[in-house]
């Protein structure tokens, strides 16, 4: 008899996997909950009210791809992602289970996005950096690009005054800084270093500084909006940290053309910034305010059309919009199959009200 498809959060016991285990619950939905720590998964189920629980550790690659059957949808947070990410990846595909991950981690959702034809082989979807990075980018770039279709570029920025960031979090950002960035140039994604540039956005009444990144929205929108030449992506930093961002990106973009201090450098980061340490309370987040801001412009660089979305904690919002996408999959909710953006996945008519619900709002 075949098993009825599920949805699978895989890193359940860490901040972020907690956050949307409680989402899914709370949505009436019965997730699996997987991860590595047999006692910490019966806790959490225990807290949960008696969810069903499996054991899975990326280094046991085999046991990763034993909590998938096919039509099974997977949401995994297991980061670092560069580090860590791999299997669940692999599983998803072998299994023919959709792939939802919480990554913010841009090579990790480049690589993601290059097993698009094994994907829609497949038959199913791989959705990558479907949280606060960067669901709420894609949505206000689409929704500036709605109202003008004829451009050919579009900046997106994202901004959190006195963010709190999670163990994880941190671990994923020292993992980046000895990777190779990219950009969308022409019409096509090309090698960038990050912070190679800087720039102000206008929100909420103030002149915000931001230093470009590798996101999603490179990636994702260009097959969305096949008009766009140009797409770049900030991270809202204070000047003097943006400036510093753009030195250090030098010095780690040198030390990891030599092999050997790359190692020594990665290894010293990974002793030095463990991940699933905890992150911001809840009253810490009941306290953040978040904004993305996407910018749209004609050949001539003049700017056809700008949308800003507020919202509260990335981390609540990461929680509740993977779980509303990890359930809408389950439902049949998903437009298409290969790797997807948040819009080719489920359409502006869904996106919006569901990223609204979560906490992000025009």
């Amino acid at each position: 008899m075949t098993a009825m498809p599920k949805i699978v959060v895989f890193g359940a016991t860490g901040y972020t996997g907690r956050l949307i285990a409680e989402n899914l619950i709370a949505r009436g939905a019965a997730p699996v909950l997987a991860g590595r720590n047999a006692e910490s998964l019966k806790k959490l189920a225990e807290e949960s009210g008696g969810a069903e629980t499996a054991v899975a550790d990326v280094a046991d690659p085999d046991s990763v791809r034993a909590l998938l059957d096919t039509g099974d949808v997977l949401v995994t947070t297991v980061g670092p992602f560069l580090r860590y990410g791999g299997p669940a990846l692999a599983a998803a595909l072998a299994a023919g289970a959709h792939y939802f991950d919480s990554t913010g981690e841009g090579p990790f959702i480049r690589r993601v996005f290059d097993r698009d034809q094994e994907a829609k082989a497949a038959g199913v979807a791989l959705v990558s950096a479907f949280g606060f990075d960067y669901v709420p980018g894609n949505l206000a770039a689409a929704l500036a690009l709605e109202q003008a279709p004829e451009a050919t570029r579009v900046d997106v920025g994202y901004f959190m005054p006195s963010p709190g960031t999670s163990g994880g979090t941190r671990a994923s950002i020292a993992g980046m800084l000895f990777e190779h960035g990219f950009a969308y140039r022409d019409g096509a994604i090309v090698p960038e270093r990050s912070g190679a540039r800087v720039r102000t956005f206008d929100v909420a009444g103030k002149t915000l500084t931001g230093v470009s990144i590798p996101g999603s929205e490179q990636l994702a929108l260009r097959h969305t909006y096949p008009g766009l030449r140009r797409v770049d992506v900030f991270l809202g930093l204070p000047p003097a940290a943006a400036r510093g961002m753009q030195v250090t990106s030098l010095v780690t973009g040198a030390l990891a053309r030599v092999a050997p201090a790359r190692r020594a450098a990665e290894y010293a980061l990974s002793r030095a910034v463990p991940g699933s340490t905890g992150g911001p309370s809840a009253e810490a987040r009941a306290r953040s305010r978040t904004w993305a801001v996407a910018e749209a412009y004609d050949a001539a660089d003049r700017v056809l059309a700008s949308v800003t979305l507020t919202g509260g904690d990335p981390y609540d919002f990461t929680g509740a919009i993977l779980a509303w996408g990890a359930a809408t999959a389950l439902d049949g909710g998903l437009l298409d199959t290969g790797a997807l953006g948040p819009v080719s996945a489920f359409g502006l008519e869904a996106l919006t009200p569901a990223a609204a619900e979560a906490g992000f709002t025009r």
